[in-house]
């Protein structure tokens, strides 16, 4: 039986009216999940790159993959997951805390993770973080400790680190 775990997928497609929503239809449609997605233009405003993030054993990539190479206006999929990438998340964490002890404690904390304090207040910080997903979840987990806190990120955004992928795109444009 097949492991079930998160992939990342990268999606270069036509910057087109539509097309966000007909990946998030296959998604739908055949029961996947999407667990995080970030769209943008690249610097060709006629492309856009999408990061999916997603899970499911062998099989179910594999139909994924091949689901969204069959889109009209998809260009180029690649699965990251066993590659060389980069990749970086950003998340916004809100908390509350009268412990003047404990509010050191964070600063030290935020100091460690390379985050910064963005707003204070007088039982608040406000604080941003970022990088891979893993610090992000490490960071709030440790932080959950202090007090109630309240978090929006932003997904993941990733690039494959590899020359012939980017060369590859180029011949298919």
């Amino acid at each position: 039986m097949s492991k079930i775990e998160t992939h990342t997928i990268s999606v270069l497609v036509d910057n087109k009216f539509g097309v966000l929503a007909r990946v998030a239809g296959l998604f739908s449609g055949r029961g996947y999940n999407i667990m995080s997605l970030t769209v943008n233009e690249t610097q060709d405003p006629t492309r856009s790159q999408m990061t999916i993030v997603t899970a499911g054993d062998e099989t179910v990539i594999d139909q994924i993959d091949s689901q969204l190479s069959k889109l009209i206006d998809v260009i180029k999929v690649e699965d990251l997951t066993h590659r060389n990438f980069i990749e970086r998340e950003l998340a916004l964490i809100k908390i509350h805390v009268t412990d003047d002890n404990k509010k050191s404690q964070i600063i030290q904390l935020v100091e460690i993770f390379e985050g910064k304090i963005v707003t204070v207040f007088k039982d608040e910080f406000g604080i941003e973080i970022a990088g891979r997903a893993d610090k992000i979840d490490n960071f709030v987990t440790l932080l959950a400790d202090f007090g109630e806190i309240k978090l929006a990120r932003s997904g993941r955004v990733a690039l494959s680190r590899e020359k012939e992928f980017y060369t590859d795109l180029q011949s298919k444009s």
